[in-house]
């Protein structure tokens, strides 16, 4: 799957939401473009491994952190063997991880209850973000104030103190010195009467103060780093003239590239990729000659090689393009393995 002289893998985690009595799978698997086949990886990763977040070192790619229900692992060989990371985050799920863009030994791990904790020397040592934002106008229940996890962390090239999150029922924060403080950023993300229920945001590498988010409503720009707000026009994919809206990824090396995937709901017997060519200003459904099951959850890319991109659906559908998504090939998790909700790439 790459036409360079190193292998290169892909990595899929299995979890499920985390309120009781749903339905959560486990699992971390990896796939080696020299065969083709997924491997179950367990050497070291605790006992059923809910993996919703994998991210890999941009420029170490044998580095690779899996979040997990009892916090973040980290591998040092493509995950053949993995160490729990030593983050005092009295066991929280884990739902996303982010190595900065300006310096990857700056790394974010994103929780439950909207807790963000920060390492600044490679994953040695952490603190914790003083995220103080609640959402009393966004709420689960009547009188519900605490906001959900943090889904997606975004951090931009051109200021190293700009950080934004999004989190899944509660909407999108900003900070603009480095995680010392955080606003609400949500307002202009209400379409109708369901909360503002975030699962992405991008800070834009190609036009800076552009940010794009994403979420069970669809897709949002803003031009002025969040301030306000305008609904994307893509296509409606369920009965409400909305998109659910799953995964965010700009193409390493073409910024302007963004691909977004999603489908009419959280489950749903369908799927749908969304493509930008010029930094999210106009979008387009693609046609990707598969047919996806179920919503498509994972989007990943080849650092190393681009062109060579990966979508997943929940149900467990892997599909692998090495011409930028022009065409695909599918590459299916043993039967069985499903709920993904994370992918990435080395």
């Amino acid at each position: 799957m790459t036409s360079t002289n190193q292998d290169s893998y892909v990595y899929a985690g299995l979890a499920g939401e985390t309120a009781p009595g749903r339905q959560v799978n486990s699992g971390l698997y990896r796939m080696s473009n020299n065969d083709g086949q997924w491997l179950l990886l367990t050497n070291g990763l605790p006992d059923a491994p809910a993996v919703r977040a994998i991210a890999v070192h941009p420029k170490t790619p044998e580095v690779v952190y899996a979040g997990t229900q009892d916090g973040p692992y980290r591998s040092g060989d493509h995950g053949d063997h993995w160490e729990k990371v030593n983050v005092g985050d009295h066991g929280l799920p884990v739902w996303s991880l982010l190595f900065h863009p300006r310096d990857p030994n700056v790394i974010f791990v994103g929780y439950e209850s909207a807790e963000i904790y920060r390492s600044d020397d490679g994953g040695e040592r952490w603190s914790q973000l003083p995220v103080s934002v609640r959402f009393p106008e966004v709420t689960v229940r009547p009188g519900a104030n605490l906001a959900k996890r943090v889904l997606m962390i975004s951090a931009t090239m051109d200021d190293p103190g700009l950080l934004y999150g999004a989190i899944e029922v509660g909407g999108i924060i900003r900070s603009k010195d480095s995680g010392e403080h955080w606003e609400n950023l949500s307002h202009g993300q209400y379409v109708n009467d369901d909360p503002v229920d975030m699962h992405g945001v991008l800070a834009s590498s190609f036009r800076p103060g552009d940010i794009l988010s994403i979420g069970r409503a669809g897709m949002f720009r803003s031009e002025d780093q969040g301030d306000h707000w305008n609904r994307v026009q893509i296509d409606s994919l369920n009965e409400k003239g909305q998109t659910y809206c799953r995964a965010i990824r700009e193409a390493p090396g073409d910024s302007r590239n963004i691909w977004v995937s999603g489908g009419p709901h959280f489950q749903s017997d369908s799927g749908s990729l969304f493509h930008s060519s010029d930094g999210g200003e106009h979008w387009r459904t693609v046609e990707t000659g598969f047919e996806a099951n179920s919503t498509i959850f994972g989007l990943a890319f080849d650092n190393r090689n681009p062109k060579n991109m990966y979508c997943a659906t929940s149900s467990g559908q892997v599909f692998a393009s090495q011409d930028s998504g022009e065409s695909w090939s599918e590459h299916p998790l043993p039967e069985g393995a499903t709920q993904l909700y994370s992918l990435a790439c080395s």
